[in-house]
């Protein structure tokens, strides 16, 4: 992983030249708001590290417009939010807002964590690519990164 975390597990950079395979894709994975638990998280920064894409952690209590920020500077294919402290419709919409006002209105958005079954389609509403709950297995979530960064 690689951010405000400063661990570092990517791929290094032309491994997907010199082994002859594309990489599934760039994703920042960030923690929005005041909610400071990040192990679910991590694990599923790790599962994606392991499945061979490069993640960018941004660590806990983001700002809409760092992650934003961070997207863009970062050239991410995909945005992914943790949330566990039940703020997530309204942080979502924060951060996809931050993002069409730094110009990257078209990079995917998943959000993960707490999620309750009737908000899923308010967020999907809001444009939110794919919704993971909390239990959701690490290979679904690692399939539906691959669906979308090949989409792109």
């Amino acid at each position: 992983m690689v951010g405000a975390g400063g661990m570092s597990g990517a791929a290094p950079s032309g491994v997907g030249e010199v082994t002859g395979r594309s990489l599934p894709g760039r994703v920042l994975v960030a923690k929005p708001g005041l909610d400071g638990h990040d192990r679910g998280a991590r694990l599923v920064a790790l599962a994606l590290r392991d499945a061979g894409f490069e993640v960018v952690y941004t660590g806990i209590r983001q700002t809409p417009q760092a992650i934003a920020r961070a997207a863009v500077q970062e050239d991410v294919d995909v945005v992914g939010l943790s949330i566990l402290s039940g703020a997530h419709v309204g942080l979502t919409r924060k951060v996809l807002d931050a993002l069409r006002s730094e110009g990257a209105g078209s990079i995917p958005v998943i959000v993960g964590g707490l999620i309750l079954p009737p908000d899923v389609p308010t967020l999907e509403a809001m444009g939110v690519a794919r919704v993971f709950p909390s239990g959701t297995p690490l290979p679904e979530v690692v399939s539906g990164m691959e669906e979308l960064c090949h989409r792109i």
